[in-house]
């Protein structure tokens, strides 16, 4: 075992995990946060997506303690970041996945919110080839992919009115 010091979700957490293991099996398997989801195991599907550094990431193709000294964001923790900057009811991009009705069953949404939200952050207005490119790497099994890019488009409207 080795001990990691990991920031999820704003919190400073040490946990103990197998060195071996990725950050998808330490956030679901350690400590609990079973929104990121385990997929493919391969890099394929984007269920596991997290944002690292802001930025998006498949937490199955990175080691746990590679994540040491990054600030990591899981979908447990938009909403308290929303909060925390302000903002009231949901965060902007699970708000628009709500009413698009982009859920669906549920699988790819945290790994597809989580990319949309990361795009949002770098591109505020961005056009439907930008979210499509965006969201590329996150596979829907339900293929909802239209209530999707509505949901993203929406979020960049309610995105700019929180600015």
């Amino acid at each position: 075992m080795r001990l990691l010091e990991l920031e999820i979700n704003g919190d400073r957490l040490h946990v103990a995990a197998p060195p071996h293991w990725t950050l998808l099996e330490v956030l679901r398997y350690e400590l609990g946060l079973t929104g990121t989801k385990q997929g493919c195991d391969k890099g394929d599907c984007g269920a596991c997506t997290v944002l690292v550094d802001g930025k998006p990431q498949l937490s199955c193709l990175m080691l746990g303690s590679a994540a040491q000294g990054h600030a990591i964001t899981t979908i447990e923790g938009l909403l308290p970041a929303h909060r925390a900057q302000g903002g009231a009811g949901a965060d902007p991009v699970q708000d628009a996945f709500d009413r698009c009705g982009a859920l669906q069953c549920g699988f790819c949404q945290p790994g597809m919110m989580l990319s949309a939200k990361a795009l949002l952050s770098e591109n505020p207005t961005p056009t439907s080839t930008d979210i499509k490119h965006a969201l590329s790497g996150n596979l829907c099994r339900c293929t909802g992919y239209t209530q999707i890019l509505e949901a993203a488009l929406l979020a960049a409207t309610k995105t700019e009115e929180v600015l």
